[in-house]
């Protein structure tokens, strides 16, 4: 009975670790994207803020970019800090990040949007 114990157990871990194995090449390389993609967004996150009233005030006029977009914008703000700290507490496990343009400057003309990992 303790052998065929132990044999589930080394087969399962051997299946845990598998698909890692196969793709070890790559973890370094995504790791380090996603420490450094997380440390950005904590420090720039607070750039939401004009970047919203900005891109709200082109499309729907000065007075609303410039009380829904700062709030809105502070929403963002507080969304791609909070992105990145999460990007920085699990750059071990190399997931996509919440925030839709990975980084503050790409596709600075469009509204921040944030979805699952899994989906992207």
């Amino acid at each position: 009975m303790k052998m065929r114990v132990k044999s589930l157990l080394i087969l399962s871990i051997l299946l845990i670790f598998l698909p890692s194995a196969a793709m070890a090449h790559e973890y370094p390389t995504k790791a380090g994207e996603k420490l450094g993609s997380g440390v950005t967004n904590m420090v720039t996150g607070v750039l939401e803020i004009p970047k919203t009233m900005i891109v709200t005030t082109r499309t729907d006029g000065i007075g609303y970019g410039m009380t829904n977009g700062f709030f809105v914008g502070i929403v963002h703000a507080v969304g791609r800090t909070l992105s990145g700290v999460f990007d920085v507490t699990t750059f071990v496990i190399p997931t996509t990040s919440f925030v839709q343009s990975e980084y503050i400057w790409n596709d600075f003309d469009q509204e921040t949007t944030y979805v699952s990992p899994q989906s992207r």
